[in-house]
């Protein structure tokens, strides 16, 4: 499939067009997840391709903004966690009887 210059455009309209429809439906927390993912996605992809300045720039705010969106998931994990090894450790200090 050859692309000619101006579907980077279109692609880029109709992306928009889509987000814009999706925060109207009240999925927008979808579409700040989506964003994010992209981001981070396109940060990655432009390292692999050369422009690593950019890309890495990229790649850190996505993986930010990212990590902001999840940080709810990410502190129920750590909760879970820090409960396991503390009971880990009350039965390994337990004499045995």
């Amino acid at each position: 499939m050859k692309r000619n210059g101006g579907s980077g455009f279109a692609i880029l309209l109709i992306a928009c067009g889509a987000l814009i429809l999706v925060g109207r439906l009240g999925l927008g927390n979808i579409a700040g997840f989506i964003i994010a993912a992209a981001m981070v996605a396109l940060g990655f992809y432009s390292v692999k391709n050369g422009s690593k300045f950019m890309g890495w720039v990229i790649l850190i705010i996505g993986g930010l903004v990212l990590m902001s969106k999840l940080s709810w998931i990410i502190g129920l994990v750590l909760a879970i966690a820090l409960i396991g090894y503390g009971v880990s450790l009350l039965k390994r200090n337990r004499p045995m009887i």
